[in-house]
This record gives structure tokens, sequence and C-alpha cells, in this order.
């Protein structure tokens, strides 16, 4: 019987659950051991395991984070905090190891492969950055929960007539930003990819105002070099020459939490069964994801440091539905 180990890592996504669920259950219908690892790469390096049968695994596919625990592993950045992760998976006969994370978790499960493991990446992360993946497990839910806040302030914002800044989450990308602006109907979209400055923002809400306006939502990334908190700054030194001020929301790790979405549940069930199909296949060294509807195995040496591209046509479009 060949074991297989099962960890989550890095930032907690709505549908690792799912995909957790769906590697125990298609690993022992085909005849393999499960060891669910605790805490991310934290555990492995710690030999933190327990296994893990189809009733484990019962009853988790509609909650949010994961009930293996997550962490942001320093140790494994190190020659030798990799050497300790191999050691514990070969102490404890582990064949294959299953990845569900994002960005830096996809990098040391590439580390542990070019040590030999045999390792399969499961794309998982609401900022939407990894390449290889039109979507990644989570994004869809946190961006409904973005949209939710949207639409609730844009309610008080109408209601007082003022301007609102919502700050969403996403690191160094603008994908949340950038579709819950347009989703929410802002009036403005400030991106990492697209950097908008205080007084260019200024003079967009004062547009939208001259336009008719009454009000005014403006969606920015938390990764933009004017942030939520730039922003503010520059709008209170310069309330009395603008005229106006902005209200601030943050939404934050508020973005992560709630039962995942009927589209996470069902992406994360597929690509967590098309891991342990994978590993039955003699397949490691890659990431899956969806791409054109279909499960795609990416090797690692195009995910890794690759940059996901930024759909200027999209942000393009949402300048023209602000006006």
């Amino acid at each position: 019987m060949r074991r297989i180990a099962v960890l989550t890592s890095g930032g907690d996504a709505p549908g690792m659950n799912a995909a957790i669920r769906a590697v125990v259950r298609a690993a022992v219908a085909s005849g393999q051991e499960v060891l669910g690892v605790q805490h991310g790469y934290t555990g492995l390096i710690a030999g933190d395991f327990r296994r893990l049968q189809p009733r484990d695994v019962g009853g988790i596919i509609d909650r949010g984070g994961t009930v293996l625990g997550t962490t942001r592993c320093e140790a494994l950045k190190s020659p030798a905090g990799q050497s300790d992760a191999l050691r514990r998976m070969q102490e404890h006969a582990i064949d294959a190891l299953v990845v569900i994370g994002g960005n830096g978790s996809q990098s040391g499960a590439a580390a542990l492969t070019r040590l030999g493991a045999r390792v399969v990446g499961v794309a998982s992360t609401i900022d939407n950055d990894l390449v290889g993946t039109d979507m990644s497990i989570g994004a869809t839910t946190a961006l409904d929960i973005a949209v939710q806040a949207i639409d609730r302030l844009r309610v008080t914002a109408a209601s007082h007539k003022r301007a609102f800044l919502v700050e969403v989450m996403g690191r160094n990308t603008g994908f949340l930003a950038l579709l819950a602006g347009v989703a929410g109907g802002a009036e403005a979209i400030v991106l990492p990819e697209a950097e908008l400055s205080p007084e260019a923002l200024a003079q967009e809400i004062r547009s939208a105002y001259a336009r008719g306006k009454s009000h005014a939502i403006v969606v920015v990334a938390e990764g933009a070099r004017h942030n939520a908190e730039g922003m503010a700054q520059y709008f209170r030194e310069h309330a009395e020459r603008l005229g106006f001020d902005l209200r601030i929301t943050r939404l934050g790790h508020i973005q992560r939490g709630g039962a995942p979405g009927v589209f996470d549940r069902i992406m994360a069930t597929r690509l967590g069964a098309a891991a342990v199909g994978e590993l039955n296949r003699n397949g490691h060294g890659v990431l899956l994801g969806i791409l054109d509807g279909r499960v795609t195995a990416s090797p690692y040496t195009q995910v890794v440091n690759a940059v996901k591209p930024f759909d200027r046509e999209l942000f393009e479009l949402a300048g023209v539905l602000a006006r």
C-alpha cells in the first residue's frame, strides 16, 4: 500500500477543505493510505501527521479555512529545513505529497521536488496570482465577499453623498480589486499593475460628480503603491483644497472567511481528486489548475517565479463602464 501525505500551507482559502476531502477519498478508493500533515510545512518538518480515513473528512466540504491548519514556514526556505522535511517523509514512508496552497507554498513544493520528493501541487489562493490556472481555489468566494461589502457600502455612500474607498486583499496583484471593482460598479479602481496617484484619483471623483453622480466607490488593492492608508493621508492633508474626504474601509481577512461557494467546492473537488490521479500515473513536480475549463498539470519550472498576465482589456472596460 502506497502512502500519500496532504498539507495546506500559506494563507487559508475557502475550498481547501473540499480539496482535502477529495484527496483522501480518491486516494483511499485507489487503495492508498493518507496522512494529514498538521500546520503546513511546519508540521511536515516536525513530523506532525495523522492518518485520515474517508469518515474523517466527512462534513467538511462546506467549511471555510482548513481542518489541517496552516502556517507560513520560514524554515522551509532554507536548505536545512528542506532536508528536514524530506527526511520526515522518508522516516514515515511517505511516497508522495500533495500541497494545497498559493505561490509561497508551491515554491516550497518545487524545492522539495528538486531534492527528489514526489510532489503535486493544487492551486489555492484568494489572490489568484498563480500561473497555470485561470482561477485558484478560494478566489471566487473571496470575490463574492468583497462585492457584498461594496454593495452595502454603496447604500451608505448614496445616502450621505460621500466617496468611499474600499481596500481589498491580493498581495502584490490586483485580481481581486479589478474584478470586485467591475462587479461592484466602482467609479475608480487602483491596482499595482495600473497605479493611480491620489491627485489623479481626486480628479476621477470630481469628474464623476460633474457627470451627475451623487456618490463614489473606489476599490484599491492592498499592494498598490498608493494603498488605502496612503490615499487617506493625502486626502486628509488636502481636504480643504479637494473639497471632500474619503471614508476608508479595509476588508482585510474577512475575505478569507465563510463557507466556500459552489464554484470553489467543485473546483477544489476536481483538483484534489486529479492530484491523486496524477500521482497514480507517476506524475509529479507539477501544479494542478484549471485552464479553459480543463484540469491541467503545469511543471513547477513554468510556475514558480512566473508572473500571471494582467487583464488590461478588463481594466480598460472598467474605465468605460465607470463613465
